[in-house]
């Protein structure tokens, strides 16, 4: 077991290949990072990396290659992507051990 900054479910490796297969030719990977917002203070954010930036974290597991903002990077130490599905929508979701408050909405958390 590495001690990558996140780890990927199936799911969400397989989705984010999905996503690649769809993207531009530039783009090398996803971006996960976190910006000030929604109603518990911090928001995930996910874009397409086009090029790595210095001193990101780089994570190559199951396939795929995703990046992690390191202004990001404390927020999100030992947090679990995954994917899910279910009848009305899909959606990314962090399993973060350093939470402390999630909104309702899943949409923004507090560590």
């Amino acid at each position: 077991m590495s001690n990558h900054v996140i780890k990927l479910s199936d799911n969400a490796a397989e989705r984010i290949k999905y996503i690649m297969s769809k993207a531009e030719k530039s783009a090398i990977g996803v971006r996960i990072g976190v910006k000030s917002g929604g109603c518990a203070g911090m928001s995930y954010v996910m874009e397409y990396a086009k090029e790595i930036k210095s001193n990101e974290e780089i994570i190559e597991d199951k396939g795929v290659k995703v990046l992690i903002d390191p202004k990001a990077i404390m927020y999100l130490l030992g947090t679990e992507m995954d994917y899910k599905k279910e009848e009305f929508s899909s959606q990314f979701v962090f399993i973060n051990p350093n939470e402390t408050e999630r909104c309702g909405c899943g949409e923004s958390f507090k560590v």
